[in-house]
């Protein structure tokens, strides 16, 4: 079942477990997450970068996610990951996004706050809810960045946007780590403390066990996961009999790899059994 932003969010705050959230490419990887959250009982947001959206490979891989959402029986939400200005916002509410983030951490405090709030304002009225970027959540390879999202700036910036979510620098990046990162376990706690919206943790791939939980315990309610389940896919392939040339043939055994890489993230974010 679709549903937005803000109900799969709601049941993760009230039950204290952090819901996955899946980058998708394609009909296959779209095919192996929703099969792992049908038999753990999960909801899930599926959700694509930005560049799907401003490149128009979005007006395909849109109606494979929502007819996936219309057919299972567990809460799904499609959802825009790191929408890079009002255009992919824009598109992807005319594919039929249930929830929109746009990131402004880039800009001035004042300039991420004026923009996400423009963003919140107009997509209230058709009830998609808006998550924002506060801290820059940068690149693995780059290394991972000190300087984390304070408290202060937190409970300014969701009391002048009226985010939904709130995606925060505490020790992550996108990609893979050169070396595991290290989370801020009390920040993500004096955060969750003061202010009113989910939290959420991007560059989830490669982040150790123990550091997920323990993140989930001091507050984050959403997790991002992309390179990882690009890795499940992909190594599958290559793992794949060329003699095997009927494509739906082919991609059985990826799908079961990403199938499996969702398990693996479902039960550690204690979203298996919440349907």
């Amino acid at each position: 079942m679709l549903v937005n932003l803000q109900t799969i969010l709601a049941d993760a705050e009230e039950k204290g477990y952090a819901v996955p959230a899946f980058n998708v490419y394609n009909m296959e990887t779209v095919i192996g997450v929703i099969k792992a959250c049908e038999e753990q009982r999960s909801p899930v947001i599926l959700q694509f970068y930005s560049r799907l959206a401003s490149t128009g490979l979005v007006d395909y891989l849109a109606p494979v996610i929502l007819q996936a959402a219309k057919k299972a029986t567990v809460p799904v939400c499609m959802h825009l990951d790191h929408g890079a200005g009002y255009e992919p916002a824009t598109i992807a509410v005319a594919n039929g996004a249930t929830g929109i983030m746009v990131d402004f951490s880039s800009l001035s405090m004042e300039d991420n706050i004026a923009k996400t709030k423009t963003v919140v304002d107009l997509l209230k009225s058709i009830n998609v809810g808006v998550e924002g970027e506060l801290g820059l959540i940068g690149k693995a390879v780059d290394g991972v960045s000190t300087e984390y999202t304070t408290v202060s700036d937190a409970k300014k910036y969701v009391e002048s946007t009226g985010v939904t979510a709130l995606a925060i620098a505490v020790g992550t990046a996108h990609g893979r780590y050169k070396q595991a990162p290290v989370l801020q376990i009390e920040r993500i706690k004096e955060i969750k403390n003061s202010v009113n919206a989910s939290l959420v943790l991007h560059g989830g791939s490669g982040v150790p066990d123990d550091q997920i939980k323990q993140a989930i315990n001091a507050g984050i309610r959403k997790i991002n996961f992309g390179t990882d389940l690009c890795y499940s896919f992909i190594d599958e392939i290559f793992a794949t009999d060329r003699s095997k040339i009927a494509i739906d043939l082919f991609m059985a055994g990826p799908i079961d790899a990403v199938k499996n890489f969702a398990v693996s993230k479902i039960k550690l974010l204690g979203a298996n059994g919440r349907v």
